[in-house]
This record gives structure tokens, C-alpha cells and sequence, in this order.
């Protein structure tokens, strides 16, 4: 199965400029945490940028960010904020090997079908140095379903998400359940994951 899904690409492809452009505040100490615990100007491949707000906090960390976005159009966005290129990648395109200190996928992996997010996982994993750090955040749930834009959300829960990563490759993962907002205004449950690949 693939891991896009049409309807949520189109929607970012319709609203990219108003989407891009809502204030929004970065991930300032979430962000802080993941600079922190890996080495200072370290390789991070930056997936699903957005508007490119999370990306200036990370750049300004002096990290040697690769920035990127599914949707061409949010790329572009993201680009003009940030004054460089921002490549088009999507999920399942993901071919890097051992490449990366890091990787920081905010809000970007629960647009993934369920069917789909653990081969996404594995290659996420596999674009990761021994030891790098992977962060992603997903609206939490137990069924996976659609907003109110058609936006595809797999809404997990943290014992689906544990199943999806795989135990084996991690040599830490942490889940942090919050409440926040997001695109739709909504008070939304959040988990936030944080695993570190085995040496």
C-alpha cells in the first residue's frame, strides 16, 4: 500500500499558502531537547516541513538540516521562509543509508495509513546513523479516520505505535502523551516519540 494519501495531499496542495503562512510557534523546546542530545552541527533530514517553521528554530541550532515536504507546494512555501531549496520527498522515497544523526518528523508521519507507517518506520530507521535520534509526533486516537478537511489522520495509540516502530532496532523509545491544537483548532491528544537506534 502506498504511504500517501490523495485527498491530504490535495488539501495541502489547495491550502499550502494559508497553511504555510498561520502563525504558528515552532517546537522551541522539544527542539532544544533534540539538538541537545546529538552531536553539535550534526546531519538531520527534516521530514514534512510545512511552512518551514520548525526549520528556522532547527537551522538555528546550527545543524546541517536537510528540509523536506511531501507536497511540492508546501515546499515552496517553506522555501521562500528559509531563503534555500527545500527538496520534494515523500515517505516511501526515503532511500538514505546510515546518513543521518537525526531525523525530526513533526506532525507529518500520522498522514501515514497504518498499513503503511511501519515500512516508513523501518526506513526512517534505516536512513539513521547508529546512535541518531528520531523524533515524530502524532495525534493520538484508536481508530484511524479523517478531520473535518479530509485530512487522513492514523490516529494511534502508544501500544499501536510501540508494534509499529519494532522493538528489535531501537535501543530507547519514549512516548509523551500531551494535549494541544493543531491546523483544525481543535483540542487534540498528542503523542510524541523519541527513539534512538542501536549502536
Amino acid at each position: 500500500m502506498t504511504a500517501r494519501d490523495t485527498a491530504t495531499l490535495d488539501f495541502y496542495a489547495a491550502e499550502a499558502q494559508a497553511y504555510a503562512g498561520r502563525s504558528r510557534e515552532a517546537e522551541h523546546a522539544r527542539i532544544a531537547d533534540f539538538a541537545a542530545a546529538i552531536p553539535p552541527g550534526a546531519r538531520v533530514l527534516e521530514l514534512g516541513c510545512g511552512g518551514g517553521h520548525d526549520s528556522v528554530a532547527l537551522l538555528d541550532r546550527g545543524l546541517d538540516l536537510v528540509v523536506t515536504d511531501g507536497s511540492p507546494e508546501l515546499a515552496e512555501q517553506a522555501s521562500r521562509r528559509l531563503g534555500r531549496p527545500v527538496e520534494v520527498l515523500l515517505f516511501e522515497h526515503i532511500d538514505a543509508v546510515e546518513a543521518f544523526d537525526g531525523v525530526w518528523a513533526n506532525a507529518c508521519l500520522l498522514h501515514v495509513p497504518r498499513t503503511a507507517l511501519p515500512a516508513i518506520l523501518a526506513r526512517i530507521h534505516r536512513a539513521l546513523k547508529p546512535g541518531g535520534l528520531f523524533y515524530a509526533s502524532f495525534k493520538a486516537g484508536t481508530d484511524e479516520g479523517r478531520d473535518r478537511f479530509g485530512r487522513y489522520f492514523n490516529y494511534p495509540s502508544p501500544d499501536w505505535l510501540r508494534s509499529a516502530y519494532g522493538a528489535a532496532g531501537w535501543l530507547s523509545l519514549v512516548i509523551v502523551e500531551t494535549t494541544g491544537g493543531g491546523y483544525d483548532g481543535e483540542p487534540t491528544p498528542w503523542l510524541h516519540v523519541t527513539a534512538v537506534k542501536r549502536p
